[in-house]
Order: C-alpha cells, then structure tokens, then sequence
C-alpha cells in the first residue's frame, strides 16, 4: 500500500504499489543507490525480495522464472555497473523468448545527458535498446503504471522476451496527491491475446502431413512455455508420430514414451520425409536444418508465433504463425476422422536404432572406472532421480551439459533448465534459486566445475534463504579437461586448467550448508539421495577422471583450432 504523508505519496511507494496491481510475487535483484529503498518498501508490501551477490544471476533467477510461470520475472538493479551486469540476462532472456522485465535505477538525466561525469551516469535505456524487445524510461510518479503496463504487455505479447525499464531517481524521490496516485493504477487487460492460425495454414499443414511416410515432430521450449501440455499430448498421441525433443522440452511428454526417438535422434533427423517444428526454430541447435544430419528432401510444417522466424534457414513448405495452443487446436480438428499412420517400416526402424543405442549406452553405464567418468557417475544420478521425479533439474557445462541431457530423463513439464540458446555459462545457480521459489520443490544442479564458477557465489544465497538445493560438480580439474599442458615454457598452468584437486564441496560449509566429497558411484548415490531428502543446501563435489571430456563437449567444431604447427 502507498505510504500516505499529508495525502503524498511518492514514485518509490507508487512503484510497488503498481507492481503489487500487476501481481507481481518476487523480485530478484542487488541493491544500492538508487533502489535500496525500493526494495525495502517492497517487502514490507509483501512481495518477496531475494537479494543476489550478482545482478548477472539475479537476473539468470528472473528469466527463468518466466519461463516457469509465464508471468514476466523481475529483476532489480542499481545503475551504471548494475545495470550491465544484469543485461546479459536481459539479453539471454530476449533471445530464449522468457519474459522478463530489468527494473534499473537511473542517475540525473541532465547531467548524463550533457555527459558531466554524474556518480554512475550511463545512458541506460539507449544502450539496452539492441538486446530487448524494448526499453522505457519512467520520467514523473504519474507515469508509473502506464510503464510498468507497457512493459508487462510488451515482455508477454507474441513472442516474449526481455524489457528493459528505466527509473530516474529523481522520479523515486518525486512526491504526488496519494488519491491520484491510486487512480492510476491499473493492471492490462489481456496482456498476452491468442494468436489464431489462418485456415489456409493449418489445411496445409495437415494435408502435408497426411502425406508423410516418415513423419517427425520436434518439440521445443516454445512448446514447454505455451503450457498447451494437454494439447500436445493429444497431438502427438493420436497422430502415432514419433518425436524428438529439445532439451529444454524434455518431460513434457516423458522422456520414456514409447514415441519419444530421443535414442534415435541421428536416425530420425536424417531420414524424415516431414518434420513438424513445434515451438523449435532451425538455429544452430538443429545444424540450421541443413548438411548431413538432415534429410534434404524433408519438408518442414512450421508452427511458431513470430512469422518472421518462417524461412530462417529452409524453406517451410506449411507456416503456421499463431501461439502453439491455438494452432494445436486447429490442426487437432481439421486432421478429425483422418487417420494418419506412420509408416510400419520407418517406426520400426525407429525402435531398432533406439534399442541399439540404449545397449551401448549401457556399456558405458556400467563402467567401473575409478576415478569417475561421466556416464558411471551420471548413472548413479539417473537412478536417484527416477525416484525423484517431481524435482527440477538444472544442467550446465561443456560435457556435463551435453552428456546429462542424454542421459537424464525427464518426466514433468518445464522441469529441465538449462543454458538455452545461446548456450551461456553461469545460468546455473540464478536458475536454482527461482526454480526453489517460484517452483516451490526441490531443485538439483548438475554442474560442471568451470560453469559453476561463474555463479558460484550464489551458495550464499541459497544458504541465506535455505532453499532446498542439491548441487553436484562434476570436477575433472578444468576446462573441458584438467589434463592440457602449458606449451609454453613458464609455470603457469594451461588455459584450460582449473585448481586440481579442488575441494568445492569445502565453499558452502562456510554458510552452513551440507557439503560431501564423493569419488565413487555408491558414495555419490547416498549423498545425492540425503541432499534431496533434507530439502536443505547441499553441495557434492564429485570427483571425475582429469582425463575425461572432449574440447567444447559436443559442439567442438564451433571452436577453431590453430593450423600451424
């Protein structure tokens, strides 16, 4: 509620109250000059505040809880410095498609403006332009809720994304009538409207499907935030097509369905006569869609809610821009009393590579090399987790990232959280913390010991609010690998070398939190089950051979390598 003085108000009480209209929860952020008090008053309004060490995972914590929610995730920063902290997330979010807005403080627009050297002036707004979908300035309390308005709609509207919103501190400290401050609240009707496809669209969609033989369905995180759960079950039930999922779509039909081709991801990518791309884009994630993993005969159904990603990369024989609910609905009725029956050969086919594939990966599961290596310590945790299904799973790294995904499978909806599509370190604990707040159930972390370092911090945080998070790292002692020389003749170790033998399990005994050093599967089974089951801070340092891990894990072509010897 705003704070009345003599029938005042002023923009930092009106700000919360503006968010309070708009049902905002919880807000992520760092304080400083200019919004410590806004957070306070935010408090005591009774939305929650969870104070980060970074504005970069405060920032990583807001994105993600959009995804989960589909509500815009909210981060609070200072100016200058702040700000650009927490801009890569803002970015991150924007190119991911999770709504989120960065609410940062601002310093006095005269003195930026005639650039005089004001304490952390930095023309905030104009340089977030090129990373979101866009960026206003709140100038005058009377403006205050019409800004935060624009910036919901805009964050939520078609595809979602990142908003930058800019509050001047003179506009914080700027008083106004407290009756007129409350008569300008108000909340946006309809913040995100469907999106209905064309029937030209879908009749050609589903004509070209009908026609398919070898028929694939590609389920991305587009999908996983649509919520449209029920109708993409429905979808891929009654049509018997097999498909593959992004990883960040896995669970929302489970990974075990006798439809998923996850196993057989080569086989189905390269074979397939029509694939459907079901809230997927033809980035680099799927090799464009081109080159030898892919058909060059197959033909692409699109269903997305931005036309402008039609024809990114291959020609999309069927478009159909609308949200992925209301396009599945469409589809779902038109393809009434028409029986679509993939051919025999081709799902059999599917089965035989999956069946292969699963025996040699059960090779490597039942490695009884000691050190570690990825996939005997990853089977430990897989079979920890398929008796903890309702957790949520963070996942990032080089390997741990690539392997893991392989090999852990998810059973829920918007359950598995990582790097997305920039494929960007240091997602890792930001993730965590919303997924324990906004999710409200017990989050594992899977780590590799490089990407933890660029959040790592945050164990405090997560101590401080004892938030029930598991975190395992995967420590090899580097980079990819902690075995790479220096080539040179100096002592200083190799560019991909990290401290060996690295105690990272020793970092979050300082904030009271559980800590255990495991080396072998069994040991890391019984810790991992005691750190769920305690739904209190944890931290397992697994140890895994230095020896283990292949440069830049399964994308290494992306990363050149010298051609002089």
């Amino acid at each position: 509620m705003t704070t009345e003085h003599n029938n005042i108000t002023d923009g930092m009480h009106l700000m919360v109250d503006a968010l309070k209209a708009n049902g905002i929860e919880t807000i992520f952020g760092v304080v400083g000059i200019p919004v410590t008090d806004l957070a306070r008053h935010a408090q005591e309004a009774g939305i929650r505040y969870i104070g980060f060490r970074h504005e970069q995972s405060a920032g990583n914590a807001a994105a993600i809880s959009g995804f989960i929610t589909k509500k815009p995730g909210i981060c609070l920063t200072v100016s200058a410095p702040g700000f650009l902290n927490g801009l890569t997330a803002l970015a991150c979010a924007t190119v991911n498609g999770f709504p989120m807005i960065q609410i940062s403080g601002s310093s006095d627009r005269n003195i930026i403006d005639l650039q005089q050297g004001d304490y952390e002036g930095l023309d905030q707004m104009n340089i977030a332009k090129p990373f979101v979908k866009a960026a206003y300035r709140i100038n005058r309390p009377e403006d205050i809720a019409t800004g935060v308005a624009r910036a919901i709609r805009t964050a939520l509207s078609g595809r979602p994304g990142g908003v930058y919103l800019d509050i001047t501190t003179a506009m914080l400290s700027a008083t106004m009538d407290a009756d007129e401050a409350k008569k300008s609240l108000f909340a946006p009707v309809d913040p995100s409207p469907a999106q209905i496809p064309s029937d030209e669209a879908v009749e050609r969609a589903v004509k070209l499907l009908m026609g398919a033989k070898k028929p694939l369905i590609i389920i991305g995180k587009g999908a996983a935030y649509s919520q449209a759960d029920e109708k993409i079950r429905k979808f891929v039930e009654s049509s018997g097509i097999p498909y593959l999922p992004m990883s960040m779509a896995k669970g929302l039909l489970p990974d075990d369905h006798p439809q998923c081709a996850a196993a057989a991801r080569g086989f189905v990518l390269g074979n397939a006569d029509v694939v459907v791309l079901l809230g997927a884009r033809l980035n680099w994630l799927l090799s464009h869609g081109k080159g030898k993993k892919w058909n060059p005969d197959a033909k692409f159904i699109q269903l997305d809610i931005d036309a402008k990603e039609i024809d990114s990369n291959r020609p999309i024989a069927a478009p159909v821009v609308g949200d992925i609910g209301s396009s599945l609905c469409a589809i779902l009725k038109k393809m009434e009393g028409n029986t679509l029956q993939p051919c025999k050969e081709w799902m059999a086919n599917i089965e035989k590579t999956k069946n292969d594939n699963s025996a040699k990966m059960a090779v490597k599961f039942n490695s009884t090399a000691i050190p570690m290596n990825y996939f005997n310590a990853l089977k430990a945790i897989k079979d920890v987790l398929d008796n903890n299904r309702d957790i949520y799973l963070v996942n990032e790294g080089a390997n741990t990232l690539d392997n893991c995904r392989n090999v852990i499978n998810m059973y829920n909806p918007r359950r598995r959280l990582d790097c997305g599509t920039w494929g960007v370190m240091g997602i890792g604990m930001g993730y965590s913390i919303a997924a324990a707040v906004v999710g409200k159930r017990p989050v594992v972390a899977i780590e590799g010991d490089s990407a933890f370092g660029f959040s790592g911090m945050e164990i405090e945080t997560i101590c401080r609010y004892k938030l029930p998070v598991t975190i395992v790292i995967f420590n090899n002692n580097g980079i990819y690998r902690g075995t790479d020389k220096n080539l040179g003749n100096g002592n200083d170790p190799s560019p991909t070398t990290l401290t060996i033998g690295a105690r990272y399990d020793k970092m979050i005994e300082a904030f009271g939190g559980a800590s255990f050093n495991v080396t072998t599967p069994e040991e890391l089974s019984k810790a991992l089950s005691e750190g769920i089951a305690s739904q209190k801070p944890t931290l397992i340092n697994c140890v895994i051979d230095p020896a283990v891990g292949v440069e830049s894990g399964h994308i290494g072509n992306l990363n050149p390598k010298s051609t002089i010897k």
